[in-house]
Parts: structure tokens; C-alpha cells; sequence
């Protein structure tokens, strides 16, 4: 386990102090129940559960900035405030961005079907409505099933063809629009509407409009050979059956047992698209949620409001419990009321990574946790509550 030093962590985050007020916390002062959450991180890293970043900022401040484990185990390379992760969906929040940013510029309406601009689907899915993508009411299986689990790209042109080609094996298994059913396959489609009507391939737009207008300079959607190269991208160690755990990077035929879908490696992906697989660090989260919060730097207040706003009560994934509180789907983040104080979120999972991101609405605060493990991260989002609001 390695720690990043304090003074490291200002530095990545602008040598602005450590705050020590105002956490919400009822039965704790700041400094004890930040040192709760560190601890609990510490032990879990201290028993090899837990390889990653965490982030915790009020008013921008940081009040906990601390990296656990190995990004790299055969360079011996740590985690560190600034290491760069895959997100899986915790990017899906970046594609609903980019079409709210083509709404607002009247490029495009959300009542608009998948089929007034593609073509090859079939036709009950033609009808879908970008709105109902966004919300994940379409109906549209979560991952259609292309028979092959294990097929690795190896170009953009490539990873392309065969996302594209995908999508389009899916079909409503629902009334779109009639209930909620959480669908990547939807957002790959997104992805897919933002290359044709903006004209630009999808990681170049979000590049230009999200990334570079946020100072998000280390965010990308790399493609394999960078995340295989570049010292600065944590691995993912995927967990197998037997207790090992084994670079998914560097074994593109290891599977994932916990997490991801049974069998599936994101790196065998070339490269992320709308459904996921964008790239980030948690001082460039913390940038993007600062970003949202300027108008006229990514949307204008009004657009903002239709970005972040809930649409449609969530069900909770994979038939897993209900969430303390209520959530909805936004377009692109999810819109949840824990406590009573708003919240806009994301989590991703994929075998050998467990992400999230929460901008506290109504009290400035922000947590990131990057992990590149398989392991329970509800309970670590609970922790980063509690945090927060104190007991929930």
C-alpha cells in the first residue's frame, strides 16, 4: 500500500489547505470522520481489498486526498492523486453532455428517433427517442448479445464497426418510455448519434467540447496500447475464482468473475465509446463537477438545469436493493435525493475496476473514488455518505 504525502496532494490540487469545517457530520468533528473514511480505506487496502484514489473536496478544498496500492504491480508503479483510471460508465454522464450540448445549439431535439438520423436498425428500435436513451426507458437490452464475449479490436476503425454493428442487434424488450431498465447499449447509440450529427468521431468531440473547455488535461478515451504504455494509467487486476488476481491489460483472456458481465475485459475494447470506457483522474473529476457549476463553460445555466434535473425514477441495477433515498435518471448523471440534499452521481464498473463520482448539490462538496479492483463499492460510497451527511 502506498499513500500520497500530504504535501504531494496539494500540489496536484492547487496548494490550496486541507479544510477542516463545515463537514455535515452530526456525531463527528471534520477531521475525525475524514479519518474514519482514510482508515476504513487504509484497512481494506492493508488486506489487498482495496487499490485505488480517493477524493473529498468542500468549496473546491481538499479535505481527503489519498492514493492506495499499485497501478502497475510489474513496473512497480503506485497510485497517486493523479493516476489516471478507467471510468466504464461513470463516462456515461460525458455522452449525455455532448447531446445536451447539441439540443442547446438546436442541433437536435430529445423527441428526436434513433432513426431520423441513423440508418440499419430495426424498425421498433428506429423509434426510440433520444429521450428515452438518455433515461434508460428505451427498452433496449443492457448488452445485446453478439455471441462473442471475447472479440478484441484492434484500430479505431475497427472498434467502430463493431460497436455500431452491436448496437444495432438490439430491439425494445419493453414499451420504450413505459419503465426504466438501465441500458449501455443506449448510450453506445448516443455515442453514435453524437458522431453523425455533430460530424466529429466521439472521442474528439468530447475532447473538444467537455474535456479542453474544462481543463480536464489528463481525461481521454485512450485506446489499449496507451493504457498498456502510459505509467500514469492504473491497470485493471481483475479477481478470478481461485483468489488471484491478474492484469486485464496485459491478459486480454482474462475474465471478469465479480464484476462487468461474467467473462467480459474491457481491454479487449480498443476503444471506449458512448457507453463507457473514458478516462479520467480525480483532480480532472473535480474539474469537470467546477466546470458544470460556471455557466456558459460547458452549458448555459438553463441547459445545465436540463442536464442535471431528475427525468425518471431509477431502478435499482441487476435487481440489487433499493438505494437509501431516491434516485432518478438525469441526462447522463443520475439525480438523487439522500437526506434531503441533492445529489449528481455516477458509478462504473468493469473486471478490475469499481468507479464513482458525487457533486453534492446543496452543500459544495465532491467525492471521487477510482478504484482498479473488483470489490464492494457500495460500501465504500456509503462511507463517503456518511462522510458527508452523517449517519444516512
Amino acid at each position: 500500500m502506498t499513500s500520497t504525502t500530504r504535501r504531494t496532494a496539494l500540489g496536484l490540487l492547487g496548494a490550496i489547505p486541507l479544510a477542516t469545517t463545515n463537514l455535515l457530520s452530526a456525531n463527528a468533528s471534520p477531521s475525525t470522520a475524514a479519518g474514519n473514511y482514510d482508515r476504513y480505506l487504509k484497512d481494506l487496502a492493508a488486506k489487498d481489498k482495496f487499490s485505488g484514489t480517493v477524493l473529498l473536496t468542500h468549496h473546491g478544498r481538499p479535505v481527503l486526498a489519498r492514493a492506495y496500492g499499485m497501478a502497475d504491480k510489474e513496473r512497480r508503479i503506485p497510485n497517486r492523486i493523479d493516476t489516471i483510471y478507467n471510468l466504464a460508465s461513470a463516462a456515461k454522464p460525458f455522452t449525455g453532455l455532448a447531446i445536451v450540448q447539441l439540443a442547446a445549439q438546436n442541433r437536435l431535439r430529445f423527441t428526436d428517433t434513433i432513426g431520423k438520423y441513423l440508418d440499419g436498425y430495426p424498425a421498433a428500435t428506429a423509434q426510440v427517442t433520444i429521450h428515452q436513451l438518455l433515461t434508460h426507458t428505451s427498452g433496449l437490452a443492457n448488452f445485446p448479445d453478439s455471441g462473442d464475449i471475447k472479440h478484441v479490436t484492434n484500430s479505431i476503425a475497427e472498434e467502430t464497426a463493431y460497436h455500431n454493428s452491436r448496437n444495432r442487434l438490439a430491439t425494445p424488450q419493453f414499451t420504450p418510455g413505459s419503465q426504466h431498465s438501465y441500458s449501455s447499449t443506449g448510450f453506445s447509440i448516443l455515442g453514435e448519434l453524437v458522431e453523425k450529427i455533430s460530424g466529429q468521431a466521439f472521442h474528439e468531440y468530447v475532447r473538444r467540447n467537455i474535456f479542453r473547455p474544462a481543463g480536464m488535461t489528463s481525461s481521454a478515451y485512450y485506446t489499449r496500447p496507451d493504457w498498456l504504455t502510459n505509467r500514469r494509467i492504473a491497470h485493471p487486476y481483475i479477481y478470478q475464482s481461485d483468489g488471484t488476481r491478474v492484469d486485464g491489460v496485459r491478459n486480454l483472456d482474462a475474465g471478469a468473475v465479480l464484476n462487468g458481465g461474467q467473462g467480459t475485459n474491457a481491454a479487449r475494447a480498443f476503444l471506449g465509446s458512448g457507453g463507457g470506457g473514458g478516462f479520467s483522474s480525480a483532480p480532472d473529476l473535480l474539474k469537470f463537477a467546477q466546470a458544470l457549476a460556471r455557466p456558459g463553460t460547458l452549458l448555459s445555466a438553463a441547459y445545465t438545469e436540463v442536464y442535471l434535473s431528475a427525468k425518471y425514477p431509477q431502478s435499482p441495477l441487476n435487481g440489487g436493493p433499493p438505494p437509501k433515498g431516491h434516485q432518478f435518471a438525469a441526462y447522463g448523471p443520475l439525480a438523487g435525493i439522500t437526506a434531503d440534499q441533492r445529489l449528481t452521481s455516477h458509478g462504473g464498473g468493469i473486471a478490475g475496476g469499481n468507479t464513482n463520482w458525487t457533486i453534492y448539490r446543496d452543500t459544495n462538496w465532491i467525492g471521487v473514488i477510482l478504484c482498479n479492483y473488483d470489490l464492494d463499492i457500495p460500501a465504500i460510497i456509503t462511507q463517503e455518505r456518511e462522510t458527508v451527511l452523517g449517519p444516512i
